[in-house]
């Protein structure tokens, strides 16, 4: 069998549009191309102290990613009785979620790298430099996959590249691992350094918002004419992305030693490129601004809590 022959029909439609749509958004590409050679640098970089780092860091970035994935599971389980949830009640669950990923950003993230950053150039402006451009890195990473994969959300309906060759299920299935990626990045990159202090608070925020994400991602799979045990099944395996995600963040941040704050600050601008770019606009598309926002405002709050309790 010919490679043409092998390639599926929705894949050589993708690879069409995605080549048209490359053409068309040239910064989009050089961005999202810009971010895939970094992101390779710091992995190759990584792959012999990888094999050297104790079991117990890579056991840590593990735990907390399947942490994610059981939170996850478990939150789409009522879906086996629920169609679907009260609108507004879906947005103020959203909204919390949303805070405490913004909380986990900040408290679990972007602070730790700073204090990384400062400590490893004894420079406070350096450290930060470090650190936004690990930032910019995961915007640019995120922005990139999210103009070129075929996804759909349950309110704005289905974007990016070839999008009309796949099935909506398929589209959905996308979205969510372009939600769940940055997560299970967040989660191995706060475990890079072994350090509990980092990783516990930001996984317990983390696998605490996945229950509502999850609950959310299995009533749009039933809307989308999913029965209720594939909805569920197909919501749970998607938080599998987050210990995968969890790998990668720490071979990202666990090579040389600017490593560990750009992996902080690029897991931090992917999540919050998520936060202001997906979760907000679908909590305020429905007239519940207010409740959505005092969702947020609870879930950043409960952060801050455990950041203090735990970190």
């Amino acid at each position: 069998m010919s490679t043409q022959q092998a390639l599926t029909s929705p894949a050589r439609h993708w690879l069409y549009a995605a080549r048209r749509h490359a053409a068309s958004h040239p910064w989009t590409t050089s961005g999202l191309t810009f971010a895939f050679v970094v992101i390779l640098i710091l992995l190759a970089a990584s792959v012999s102290t990888l094999v050297d780092r104790s079991d117990t860091t890579i056991h840590y970035g593990l735990w907390g990613g399947l942490a994610g994935f059981l939170a996850t599971a478990i939150g789409a389980l009522p879906a086996l009785a629920l169609k679907q949830l009260a609108q507004r009640l879906e947005d103020t669950l959203l909204g919390f979620a949303a805070g405490m990923m913004l909380a986990a950003s900040a408290f679990s993230l972007l602070l730790p790298g700073l204090e990384a950053g400062n400590a490893l150039f004894q420079s406070a402006t350096a450290g930060a430099a470090v650190v936004v451009g690990g930032m910019m890195l995961g915007v640019l990473l995120m922005l990139g996959l999210d103009e070129f994969t075929p996804h759909e959300h349950d309110k704005s309906g289905p974007c990016g590249p070839g999008h009309a060759s796949c099935g909506r299920v398929w589209l959905f299935v996308f979205a969510i691992a372009l939600h769940n990626l940055p997560e299970g990045m967040a989660i191995g990159v706060s475990f890079a350094q072994g350090d509990i202090s980092v990783g516990l608070p930001l996984t317990s925020a983390i696998a605490l918002q996945d229950i509502p994400e999850g609950l959310a991602v299995a009533l749009a799979l039933r809307s989308a004419g999913l029965a209720p045990w594939q909805a569920v099944i197909i919501a749970a395996l998607s938080g599998l992305l987050e210990p995968l995600g969890a790998l990668l963040g720490l071979g990202l941040s666990t090579g040389l030693a600017v490593s560990y704050p750009i992996g902080l600050g690029l897991a931090a601008g992917a999540m919050l490129f998520v936060v202001s770019h997906e979760v907000i606009p679908e909590t305020h598309r429905n007239g519940h601004q207010t409740p959505a926002t005092l969702g947020l405002m609870g879930g950043f709050a409960l952060m801050m809590v455990l950041d203090t309790s735990l970190g």
